[in-house]
């Protein structure tokens, strides 16, 4: 497995190895970790026909950063975040 990238959410984050039979393998999963929630900067009310992918893309500069905005905005599932009329908070950072 390879490290991921500086952009990725798990960037940074542990990995464990599973031992089988006494023997040590390649690093599986990353272990889980509490993410407080970026401070947002700018806010973004949503228009029909936006994805998070696309907002991303625009505001942050990668589409491969969408999850800055959902974990921003926590308390909505994705499919809720992509509401027309819906206001974001977008974290800051490219």
């Amino acid at each position: 497995m390879t490290s991921p990238d500086r952009g990725s959410r798990h960037f940074g984050t542990p990995t464990y190895r599973r031992e089988v039979d006494g023997v040590q393998g390649e690093p599986l999963l990353f272990e889980p970790r509490l993410r407080t929630p970026p401070e947002a900067t700018t806010r973004h009310r949503v228009v029909a026909g936006e994805r998070l992918d696309l907002i991303a893309a625009r505001l942050l500069g990668d589409p491969h950063r969408y999850w800055r905005i959902a974990d921003a905005n926590p308390t909505a599932g994705v499919d809720a975040l992509e509401e027309p009329g819906r206001d974001l908070d977008i974290p800051d950072g490219r």
